[in-house]
């Protein structure tokens, strides 16, 4: 074999072996090492930690409260302080409080605090009680970015100052209000908030002309210190060190007169970053950008000569960027979120000529509120009506009907068979062959998807004082939840996102006590129906009902309910009273007391049966039983339990 062979093979082993060592590293369960406080927070403890702060404190809920990372000597614990102090990135503090181990996920459409500290190697939470602030040090980027944001706030109000915040900064680091974040998201935009490579091509748009003239250590002196700048401000987001990286080496093989590979340069970019953080091969914003850079690499430019067939070079060209990156990104959109912006690339269209403009006057006024802050309001006017402007667009899009269409997050083969698909069409060199295949593949998978989604089905999620029940039946959903607060709600909602549910036809709400706030509940669902003053939410001869779903009272004096999904029928028993009444209505030992029993095709138990109800259930000839909690001391075959946190899910005929 010739040399140059045997150095490419030598190569591509390396290559092979460093990502063999990322897959490892990253799909390895992260666990605490052996200084770390969660190993006596069984299940918790109260003790007294001293660390520095990792960041700005983040709201919570209404933002009363808020959350903070706290580096300690070993390990790290996230802080819960109600009310929000005022601290600060770097402060060294002393904690007091309830330490325990975070709540882990009961299903996996639902984000829980134990996967998302584990991401940043956390295994702990802090309830805090008392604080003291041990020690301020400097710290002059922190405060910089501070500045900035607060000025932008503070004079151009919390939507329109927090959007221009976040093409400076980033998002990640801006606090926007939830309403401006769902109607980016809704309408496919929220890139345009997450620092990246746009921002830093236009930062670097706006620099570059500047060092034309300048002799060539000069001139990449001042695009490195762009670039640092930029990784300053916006932090060292996945995003923001893809997009530098990229641009760091590509203008390093353009200045020295190389021939630059753009796939070969990014490829190189995330293979360096992978091997210094390898669980960011988990991370959605990593792999949101990585592929969207990539799409933008491979099949912008074949659809839009593709597409000068039918339309002008303008509108072809205004098409191909979003085009590509929304139909590359469509199997991590699933994958992650189970939902489809339908609008994605129509208001990426339209927006396209504001943020260009848009994001140089923020970065300007950025500038202008630190060295000149009298001149900002003067300056302000017009950026903030571009601002306005751009803002009227995005709620536009995101308040049009089926804005974001939720299919529900498929299997994860389904995924594989979409990203195949994906692959065999956009890329130019396997279109020619595999184009039908991968059309069909598409089909395929919505196909398979859009059947689940009709099937008849049942789905318990349990975690803590939290029950759950969805009921599908023919594309149509209900929702029956045990508590009316408003955490069971967040939760019921993440899960019809999940689910590809648009809208419950009903919520039923057997929490004893009146929901605080069903605001919440009737976001999601046609019909909400929960406790009064005193009384069940439902009463004998009443029903819920839709086509194929329905619930109704057993007795008149529990928390039972009958429930009818298609042909099969549930009964829903939340605590003793529930199972008793029902016991009085058949009789002992399964021989009716006034009349025949409707067959019952399962059983939920929202406690834990003592053995003579045990017994009695099994007399019954119930199908299926299923437990909120652990298995009693001896389990049938036909019992099913969710442990303390955790689902069931089963398919119905």
């Amino acid at each position: 074999m010739a040399r140059g062979g045997r150095r490419h093979w030598l190569w591509l082993a390396l290559v092979a072996l460093l990502l063999l060592r990322i897959g490892l590293i990253a799909f390895t369960p992260a666990r605490p090492g052996p200084g770390d406080p969660v190993h006596g927070a069984n299940p918790s403890l109260e003790l007294t930690l001293e660390g520095r702060l990792l960041a700005d404190p983040s709201a919570i809920g209404d933002g009363q409260a808020c959350r903070a990372l706290l580096q300690l000597p070993a390990g790290r614990t996230e802080l819960r302080m109600e009310p929000c102090p005022q601290l600060q990135e770097g402060w060294r503090l002393r904690v007091h409080g309830l330490l325990r181990r975070p709540m882990a996920s009961p299903h996996p459409l639902l984000a829980a605090p134990a996967e998302r500290l584990a991401r940043q190697q956390t295994f702990s939470q802090m309830k805090v009680q008392n604080l003291e602030v041990l020690h301020k040090p400097a710290s002059p980027v922190a405060d910089l970015r501070r500045r900035m944001a607060q000025a932008l706030l503070e004079r151009a109000g919390a939507a329109n100052g927090g959007v221009l915040a976040a093409l400076v900064l980033g998002s990640a680091v801006v606090p926007l209000p939830g309403e401006v974040r769902d109607a980016f998201r809704a309408a496919g935009l929220s890139h345009a908030l997450a620092a990246s490579g746009f921002h830093l091509s236009v930062l670097l748009g706006a620099v570059m002309p500047l060092g034309r003239r300048l002799v060539r250590p000069l001139r990449l002196g001042l695009a490195l210190g762009a670039m640092a700048l930029f990784v300053l401000l916006a932090g060292p987001q996945p995003s923001v060190l893809r997009a530098v990286l990229m641009g760091a080496i590509a203008l390093v093989v353009l200045e020295c007169g190389w021939r630059a590979r753009p796939l070969g340069i990014l490829f190189a970019s995330l293979l360096a970053l992978l091997v210094v953080f390898p669980q960011w091969l988990l991370d959605v914003g990593f792999q949101l950008s990585a592929v969207a850079t990539a799409a933008l690499m491979v099949s912008a430019r074949p659809m839009e000569e593709g597409l000068k067939r039918w339309l002008p070079p303008v509108a072809a060209a205004a098409l191909a960027v979003p085009l590509a990156a929304s139909f590359w990104t469509l199997p991590l959109q699933l994958l992650h979120f189970g939902v489809v912006p339908i609008y994605a690339v129509p208001a990426n269209v339209v927006v396209a000529p504001l943020l260009t403009p848009l994001t140089l006057g923020a970065m300007a006024l950025a500038l202008v509120a630190i060295l000149l802050p009298p001149l900002l309001p003067l300056l302000l006017i017009p950026v903030a009506w571009l601002c306005g402007l751009l803002l009227v667009v995005v709620r536009w899009f995101a308040g049009l009907p089926m804005a974001q269409w939720q299919l529900g997050r498929p299997t994860h083969l389904l995924v594989l068979l979409l990203v195949l698909a994906v692959l065999a069409v956009a890329i130019p060199g396997l279109a020619k062959r595999w184009r039908w295949l991968g059309a069909a593949l598409i089909s395929g998978v919505m196909v398979v998807q859009l059947g689940w989604l009709a099937s008849d089905q049942l789905l318990l999620v349990h975690q803590g004082r939290l029950d759950l029940l969805v009921a599908r039946h023919q594309g149509r959903a209900a929702l029956v939840s045990l508590q009316g607060d408003g955490f069971s709600c967040l939760q019921a909602q993440s899960l019809a996102k999940g689910l590809g549910v648009q809208r419950w036809d009903w919520s039923l709400l057997l929490d004893p006590l009146p929901a605080a706030n069903t605001g919440c509940w009737r976001q999601e669902s046609n019909l909400v129906v929960a406790s009064g003053e005193g009384s069940p939410p439902l009463l004998p001869g009443e029903q819920l009902r839709s086509p194929g779903l329905v619930a109704e009272p057993l007795a008149s004096f529990s928390r039972a309910v009958r429930l009818k999904v298609g042909g099969s029928q549930w009964l829903l028993l939340p605590d003793r009273q529930a199972l008793w009444s029902w016991r009085d209505q058949v009789g002992i030992a399964g021989q009716p007391a006034t009349s025949a029993s409707p067959a019952i095709d399962g059983v939920w138990l929202g406690f834990r049966p003592q053995l003579k109800e045990q017994r009695w259930l099994e007399l019954q000839g119930v199908k299926r039983v299923w437990l909120s909690g652990r298995l009693p001391l001896q389990p049938k075959q036909r019992w099913a339990a969710t442990g303390a946190s955790g689902s069931l899910q089963a398919a119905l005929a």
